[in-house]
């Protein structure tokens, strides 16, 4: 094997994300208290992986997902993600005109609350997301059309605002409008929560999709069955931190 294979099986094993030791905790002042979020986190998720997180509510698993889409700053730890753009950087001390950068073409993140610019139609939330990732208008427009028809959105809602959709329709517009610029990294925070059966199979087509496409996924859920064959590895969280060893590692 030559030095340039070894170059490049090299670089397919480095990791597309390595958390170092990471916490995060939140003060309550009405309560004059503090209250831990996450504590001394670590976790390498390689290229192409799907790894899931699950725990109780307030174990802390959304704190690690905010931290790496820099919502919540972190108070201690790395995160070192590898950009196509700037190569290797610390998520956690990463200037925000780079970070903002990152959210538009590279991290993408559903959450399990919609929220958008007032007066924005659910066609608009799409298109606005396809333009980020495709350079064609033709392209924008095919892949506007293609993620709304695969969540089943009759056409009719493609030109209403989103604040007279149901939560399910709502939280299906958020995975579309993550989902249609194939990000590198994608993180999904409850993505199935309030989607009946034919929804949840629309997004598990989606990550697979997306996954022989190259996209490395990190998510969180309480839908057990739904992780099962999607997920390469499992985390389970308590108080902040990881229990036992990743499953499937």
């Amino acid at each position: 094997m030559g030095e340039k294979d070894l170059a490049a099986g090299a670089a397919q094993e480095a990791p597309l994300l390595e958390i170092r030791d990471l916490s995060k905790g939140f003060t309550l002042h009405a309560a004059d208290r503090r209250v831990r979020g996450c504590e001394g986190v670590s976790l390498v998720v390689r290229r192409g992986e799907f790894v899931g997180i699950t725990g109780r509510s307030g174990s802390g698993k959304s704190t690690i997902l905010k931290c790496l889409y820099r919502t919540n700053l972190p108070e201690s730890g790395q995160i070192l993600y590898d950009s196509a753009a700037f190569g290797l950087v610390d998520l956690a001390a990463i200037d925000e005109r780079r970070m903002i950068y990152l959210r538009n073409y590279e991290i993408g993140y559903v959450s399990q609350f919609l929220d958008v610019v007032p007066r924005t139609t659910a066609r608009q939330i799409v298109r606005a997301s396809a333009a980020e990732a495709f350079a064609s208008e033709q392209d924008v427009e095919s892949e506007t059309t293609r993620m709304l028809e695969h969540f089943d959105f009759p056409r009719a809602l493609w030109d209403l605002y989103p604040n007279t959709f149901s939560g399910g329709e709502k939280l299906r517009l958020n995975i579309a409008r993550a989902m249609v610029r194939r990000p590198r990294l994608l993180l999904l925070d409850e993505p199935t929560a309030s989607l009946d059966n034919a929804s949840k199979l629309k997004v598990r087509d989606l990550i697979e999709q997306l996954k022989a496409g190259g996209t490395t996924m990190l998510g969180i859920f309480h839908d057990l069955e739904f992780m099962e064959g999607v997920c390469d590895r499992e985390y389970n969280m308590q108080a902040g931190g990881f229990v036992g060893a990743a499953a499937s590692e």
